[in-house]
């Protein structure tokens, strides 16, 4: 190992770490992708690589499509709704509205519904837009088969994407005019910002209470939401910014207890996720800068 191997994997951690946490949806095995990948960095030969950046993420990627594997057999025994790891983000992140999307906790759990070596093509190619050779290098395929793979995940992608932007302004008003609603128990107000169809989801991973299904529709959302438990926890919580966009973050005794965020769909509230469980939650004490 050189100083050359620490300067050039510094330069590009941070785009390592957001490649590996849009690839697996979590931050902690994120951050173990790194040290593994940074374990082979160091005893890669520097005179042999043309282009470090490419040669990094493609050490990033193959670790990460390993540990999205072995995930994958966790997620099959974990209790309750599975929702990806919060990050509390940079206001940079926030204002790069492609980024802010591509790691929003509603892409997310989009991204969750392909295949892992699906979702490592679809993110290198329209997240961060490698070509097909460096991506092909990378998940061990072909650039001919990349290019199938990645049409495949982009059509997926499509059909469940959140539709629509929406501007990080306008979800902060409808998130506070949400907190006002629950912290007032105004049912009439909430209705009036939920979608009819709205999704309630909940993940406490079996070491915490929290909801242990997913609850559906306007009317059992909002009547849950200004319930006497969650209402009084409402007046507790504050405005931050993670995944890049508006979020409420509660503590208790001064430790991260839930992160709550919201996915809009045509100016109303469509999806609603609540993170408990605490392995979940530690990048939450610090901001954590991401980068296409």
């Amino acid at each position: 190992m050189t100083d050359q191997h620490t300067d050039t994997f510094v330069t590009h951690r941070t785009l390592l770490f957001t490649v590996a946490y849009e690839i697996l949806g979590s931050a902690s095995d994120a951050e173990d992708v790194l040290q593994e990948s940074w374990l082979r960095w160091a005893e890669v030969e520097l005179g042999t690589v043309v282009d470090r950046r490419a040669y990094l993420v493609r050490i990033v990627t193959r670790q990460a499509l390993n540990r999205l594997r072995t995930l994958g057999r966790r997620r099959e025994s974990y209790v309750g709704p599975w929702l990806p790891e919060p990050l509390l983000t940079t206001p940079d992140v926030a204002a790069d509205v492609e980024l802010a999307e591509s790691v929003s906790t509603a892409m997310l759990l989009v991204l969750e519904t392909l295949g892992p070596t699906e979702r490592a093509v679809f993110v290198l190619r329209e997240v961060f837009a490698f070509g097909y050779g460096e991506i092909a290098a990378a998940v061990g395929k072909t650039p001919a088969a990349v290019r199938q793979i990645a049409h495949r995940a982009r059509g997926h992608v499509s059909a469940r994407r959140p539709r629509g932007t929406v501007s990080a302004e306008q979800t902060r008003s409808v998130l506070d005019a949400f907190h006002r609603a629950v912290g007032s128990g105004d049912l009439r107000g909430l209705l009036d910002l939920l979608a009819p169809e709205v999704l309630l989801l909940g993940d406490g991973g079996g070491i915490v209470p929290a909801l242990p299904h997913p609850v559906r529709g306007a009317q059992r959302v909002a009547r849950l939401l200004v319930s006497g438990r969650v209402r009084a926890a409402a007046e507790l919580l504050e405005p931050i910014t993670a995944n890049g966009g508006p979020a409420l973050l509660l503590r208790v005794g001064g430790t991260v207890d839930t992160v709550l965020s919201i996915h809009l769909e045509a100016g109303r509230i469509a999806g609603i996720y609540t993170v408990r469980n605490p392995e979940k939650l530690s990048h939450m004490d610090r901001e954590n800068p991401l980068t296409t």
